[in-house]
Formats: structure tokens, C-alpha cells, sequence
């Protein structure tokens, strides 16, 4: 079957017009952040049994994969195919012909959002102050608090010394509560400048009496004025009165109706469910330990700062409707108001049931051919006896921190230039994370090993490790790149002066790119 192909100006159409659409570079994570247009969704190859019907829930939904030559988006689509999706294609000429097209290219990961943010930025001219600013009052003994809007771990990894730990949508619910004294500064930062600019813009359009100011240029500004980050704080919010709840969720909501969120009632909510032609994800804002204790049916788990983040990962399809639920009448309405700003269809669930279900959502994925299965211990003997290679498909930061002793890094994308580079075996025993990737790359390394023994270690690493058995740690056996995961130059510990400068001018150049683009439909809302 000849798969259809897809110009981009029919792409774009469908951008400008909010008709639901999924643009796809199923590259790995490194070199999609080299260069995609603004509202393609990274579903990598090597993953899509794992999260496209998670990602994309509705078969019928318009799909246009594309690479940049690498031979990728033509298995992807079959793949895409088989798992029961009636309407994929290609990008007529991939992301070259993207270019050629006049299209723009931008870099780097969860741009949409990121390129939003400096248009909020520069519309609503967020108030900051700069790192030296910051640390003078926080020396002087000002009365000034310090939010950090990133994940906790995140803020764990480095902060602001003194900082504490409030992750984006927690902020207009809990600001009152660590600054009740309107003269209180309050100051807001993340680890470059997105999530402090939203999270202090969200302040400011809910009214808090508070002075507030996002940190400019957040951690990495910090560093480049040549100041100390602390390490490992454990500083979160606590418990909210209910009056300082109250109060918050009339600012929330307001804000929310300013943006043009819509409120779902329990007959909404059926009637989206009953819609067979549109697609509507559904998300719990609050946070992973609320969601596990308690949640709607069919609700997955994304805290609301994070979603506003990561939009291009949790809603790939663009011009798809989302629906949000928190328990506090603040969380959801004011991420929903971002996300509206974003161009979403936004709902929020008015007066919700009862929390009723426990623990994680099920990831919906697709049966894997039958593939013999070995044990732990008998793999460990097996490595003993020798002629046994083994096939690691977790992703690289994984395999380094610690896989089984002698195991390759391989990269399913990858996986016919790997196996060349690994010594041939007469059996092959494939590992990952869970064990789920290795099943359905089992039959391909039996196809590109049609003599040779195909075994997929049950329970994955995971199992090796119950078993007590050791473990190496390192880049010793990469047969593939790591190319999986683009490392932020804001992460860590240990970043480089100029990655950081770069990162920063670049955020500085999103509001005129958005401009060269012209498919983004922001609107960003006013004072009250």
C-alpha cells in the first residue's frame, strides 16, 4: 500500500483553520529539537506501540508524519497503520520539503509553550528583576519570598537559596498563604525564564496584592551573574485554609472566564465522551501523590504548570479539545486559562463527582507478537556460558545509571546499524525498562537474525534487579547514539556559560519567529 503524501501548505491550513490534526517527527528527541516546525509533536519510532494511543486516542484523527531523510517516517506511518489509525500520511518532501515551502524551523523542546511565553512577556510586560536585584534583598533580609514554579525535582536538583518548592498552577493557590501580608515581594523563577514568566503573569492576572516579579532569566541567570544555587532543598508549601481557597478560586475562575474557558457540567462531559469525530483529552491538574489517592475515570495525571509546559507532549493533537479537573476550583481554571490563550479549546469540569478511582491510569497499548521469554537467572547463566549478547532498549540515561554487565545500548531507530557493530551472537536477549519495548522489537532483530535465537527478558531490568544480581554502570557498550533525550542546556549541574547564553538569546528571538511563522493563534489576555 502506497501511503498518501501531504503538502505542507495543506498543513498549515489545517493549523490556521484549528482543524484537528497530529504533525509527527518520529525522530529521536536529539535531533528533533535540531529543527521542527512549531506544532510538530516528537512521537519518536522506537516508542509508538508505547504512546501513540495514549497520545492520539482517536483512530480517525488526521496524521502527517515526517523525518529529515532518515528513512524513519515511512515505517512509522505503517506502524501507525497497523495500530488501527485510518488517515496517516507523509509530509510530501519531509522536513526538507517543510523548508523548501518557506516553513519555519525552530529548535529546541515544548517550544509552542516556550514561544507563548515571550509573547505574554512582551505583550503584558511581565515585571522581573534581574539575579543581582534578587539576591540583594534576599541578603538585606527583605521581606521577600521566593517561588520556585518548576517540578520538585527539578527544584531539588538546584535553587534559589531559600527558595521554595511551588510548582506552576500550585501559585495562585498557595501565594496568600506564604506572603498574607500584601507588602510581602514575592519572586518567582524557574530554571530559564517560561514557567517564571507564566507563573508570575498568573499572579498578576488574578490580582494578588502582592508585589510580584518573575526572576529574570530564572537559575541560568543566576549562574551567569556568578552567583551560588543550593542543593537538595526540600522546602514545599503546606495546607491552604479554606478562606484563602475560596478567595483563589473566585480569582481563578475569573480569570478563567476572561480567557474564554468554558465549564462542564456531567451532561457535557457525556456528550464529549459520545463524540465520535472530535478529539478531547482529559486531565487531572493536581499532583501525582492527589491524583493517585483519588481520581475521575478516564482523567490522566498532569500537574497543570507542567501542562502548560509540555503542551506539544500531552496534546499532540492540535485543535483537539482538553478538559481539566482539580478539587480546589483554582488549579484547572487557571491553567485552562493558558491554555485557551494558547489557542485551545478549554474546558473545566464544574462541581465534580467524587474522586473515586485509585492508583495510575492504565496506559492503553497494543498486543505484542509472541516471543520466548527467559528468566533472570537463566539469563545469567547463559552470560556465563558466553555467545549471548544482550539488547538494551531503555532509554540511555538509564542504561547508564546501571544494565546488566556486558549489555549493548541500542536505539530501536537504530537497530540495523547496531546490530552490525555488535559481535554476532547465537542468541539475542532483549531488555528495557519494563519489558514492554523489548516484545515488540523482538520479531525485527529475528528478521535481521533470521539463524539466531530471540529471547526478551521477562519483567525487563526491572526483574534482573528483584533478583539481586549485579549491575554495571557507564557508556561502555553504546551501539547506538544517545540521541534519545536532548539534554536541556539548563539542566543539571554542569552546564557550559555559552550553552546557557545561547539558550537565553534564543528564548529572546521566539516572539519574532512566532511572527515568520504565522500559525500560532495566541491571543493573550488583558487586565481585568
Amino acid at each position: 500500500m502506497n501511503l498518501p503524501l501531504t503538502p505542507s501548505s495543506e498543513v498549515r491550513a489545517a493549523l490556521l483553520a484549528r482543524r484537528e490534526i497530529a504533525f509527527l517527527d518520529v525522530r529521536e528527541e536529539e535531533p528533533f529539537a535540531h529543527g521542527h516546525p512549531l506544532f510538530a509533536a516528537n512521537l519518536p519510532l522506537s516508542r509508538i506501540e508505547l504512546d501513540a494511543w495514549a497520545r492520539i486516542p482517536r483512530r480517525d484523527t488526521a496524521i502527517v508524519v515526517y523525518d529529515d531523510g532518515e528513512g524513519l517516517a515511512e515505517p512509522a506511518a505503517r506502524m501507525l497503520v497497523a495500530l488501527g489509525y485510518s488517515h496517516v500520511s507523509l509530509l510530501a518532501g519531509g522536513l526538507q520539503g517543510w523548508r523548501e515551502a518557506g516553513g519555519e524551523l525552530f529548535i529546541d523542546v515544548n517550544v509552542p509553550s516556550k514561544s507563548f511565553g515571550e509573547l505574554v512577556e512582551h505583550e503584558r510586560h511581565t515585571p522581573s528583576l534581574g539575579a543581582p536585584e534578587v539576591q540583594q534583598l534576599l541578603q538585606s533580609g527583605a521581606d521577600v519570598v521566593v517561588l520556585d514554579a518548576r517540578r520538585f525535582d527539578e527544584y531539588q536538583t538546584m535553587n534559589i537559596p531559600g527558595g521554595i518548592s511551588v510548582p506552576g498552577a500550585e501559585l495562585v493557590l498557595r501565594a496568600r498563604s506564604l506572603a498574607p501580608d500584601p507588602a510581602t515581594r514575592i519572586v518567582v523563577n524557574c530554571a530559564g525564564r517560561t514557567r517564571s514568566i507564566i507563573g508570575t503573569q498568573s499572579l498578576v492576572n488574578a490580582g494578588i496584592p502582592n508585589p510580584v516579579a518573575a526572576l529574570r532569566n530564572g537559575t541560568i541567570g543566576w549562574l551567569l551573574a556568578g552567583q551560588t544555587l543550593e542543593h537538595g532543598a526540600n522546602r514545599r508549601a503546606g495546607a491552604v485554609d479554606e478562606p484563602v481557597r475560596e478567595e483563589a478560586a473566585a480569582r481563578a475562575r475569573s480569570v478563567a472566564t476572561r480567557a474564554g474557558v468554558r465549564h462542564a457540567s456531567a451532561e457535557d462531559l457525556a456528550r464529549f465522551a459520545g463524540e465520535a469525530g472530535r478529539t478531547t483529552y482529559r486531565f487531572d491538574v493536581r499532583t501525582p501523590e492527589e491524583y493517585a489517592a483519588g481520581h475521575l475515570p478516564g482523567f490522566r495525571n498532569a500537574p497543570g504548570g507542567q501542562l502548560v509546559q509540555e503542551t506539544d507532549h500531552s496534546a499532540p493533537v492540535r485543535g483537539a479539545r482538553i478538559v481539566l479537573v482539580d478539587d480546589d476550583g483554582v488549579r484547572a481554571n487557571m491553567s485552562a486559562s493558558w491554555l485557551a490563550q494558547m489557542g485551545w479549546e478549554t474546558w473545566v469540569v464544574a462541581n465534580p463527582p467524587a474522586f473515586g478511582e485509585r492508583g495510575a491510569a492504565p496506559t492503553p497499548i497494543p498486543d505484542a507478537l509472541p516471543t520466548a521469554a527467559v528468566s533472570p537467572q537463566q539469563l545469567a547463566a547463559w552470560l556465563r556460558e558466553g555467545d549471548t549478547a544482550v539488547l538494551d532498549f531503555a532509554a540511555s540515561a538509564r542504561y547508564v545509571a546501571g544494565h546488566i554487565p556486558g549489555a549493548w545500548f541500542v536505539l530501536r531507530s537504530q537497530l540495523a546499524r547496531a546490530l552490525e557493530a555488535i559481535p554476532a551472537a547465537s542468541r539475542y536477549v532483549l531488555t528495557c525498562g519494563t519489558g514492554a519495548l523489548a516484545r515488540y522489537v523482538a520479531p525485527e532483530v529475528a528478521a535481521l537474525r533470521p539463524d539466531a535465537d530471540v529471547r526478551v527478558l521477562e519483567g525487563g531490568n526491572p526483574a534482573w534487579i528483584a533478583a539481586g544480581l549485579p549491575l554495571d554502570i557507564g557508556e561502555r557498550h553504546l551501539a547506538s547514539p544517545r540521541i534519545d533525550r536532548y539534554r536541556r542546556p539548563y539542566e543539571g549541574t554542569e552546564v557550559r556559560r555559552e550553552a546557557m547564553q545561547a539558550y537565553l538569546d534564543w528564548e529572546y528571538g521566539l516572539v519574532a519567529q512566532l511572527g515568520r511563522d504565522g500559525t500560532h493563534g495566541f491571543r493573550v489576555i488583558g487586565e481585568a
